[in-house]
């Protein structure tokens, strides 16, 4: 099959368009273009062509593992999902997770030590930083290692009901900050010690954690 026509000029996603003798066309990116050696006029064998269609699908993986990874911080597991949403196949996935690890762009570690800082920046509790790393799909043996150093919460917790509850409330606004408090990912215990320390009335309060 020839090589009918090749634009001089990329896309706004980077890549180029080839058309064949067949009609059929193809987007591909520079590195696949050059690494191919294409141009027009170029005759491709079809077992040529078959290893040109399957390094363009490895090189789409890894430019979309690419802009995900810059969008967001996302663990290894979570990269490879993504891309098979995507359209990707699996194992296209993997190799383009592999890709991205060997050029340190896509570390678990590093995107769990991210995922608990940003949630206690936001004032999260452990709870909801746990609940975090499982949506990132951080593996479980980096868990304990990243929420080791976790910080108490009490002036998080404070500075919420405070800012929840202003100068004039009643019981309902309570019963709605506590519940908000604990979607947040703060614990009972910590509630109740914060509501004593502010003088607030925990009798119907859960004792248990």
């Amino acid at each position: 099959m020839r090589i009918d026509s090749l634009s001089p000029n990329a896309d706004r996603a980077g890549r180029y368009r080839i058309t064949f003798s067949d009609g059929s066309t193809m987007r591909l990116y520079r590195q696949t273009v050059e690494d191919f050696g294409l141009y027009t006029g170029l005759e491709l064998t079809a077992e040529e062509i078959a290893r040109l269609r399957t390094a363009a699908g490895q090189m789409s993986a890894k430019m979309r593992a690419v802009r995900i990874v810059a969008a967001s911080n996302v663990s290894k597991s979570d990269l490879e999902q993504r891309l098979i949403r995507k359209g990707e196949s699996a194992s296209q996935a993997r190799e383009a997770v592999k890709w991205m690890e060997d050029l340190n762009l896509v570390d678990d570690r590093v995107t769990a030590q991210q995922t608990v800082q940003r949630c206690i920046r936001q004032g999260y509790g452990k709870a909801r930083a746990k609940q975090a790393l499982y949506e990132k799909q951080i593996p479980r043996e980096l868990w304990d290692e990243v929420l080791a150093e976790y910080p108490d919460q009490t002036d998080s917790i404070t500075n919420f009901l405070r800012a929840r509850l202003g100068e004039s409330w009643d019981d309902r606004d309570l019963k709605r900050a506590i519940d908000a408090l604990v979607r947040r990912g703060h614990n009972y215990s910590q509630i109740r010690q914060v509501l004593q320390n502010l003088q607030l009335d925990t009798d119907d309060f859960p004792e248990e954690s």
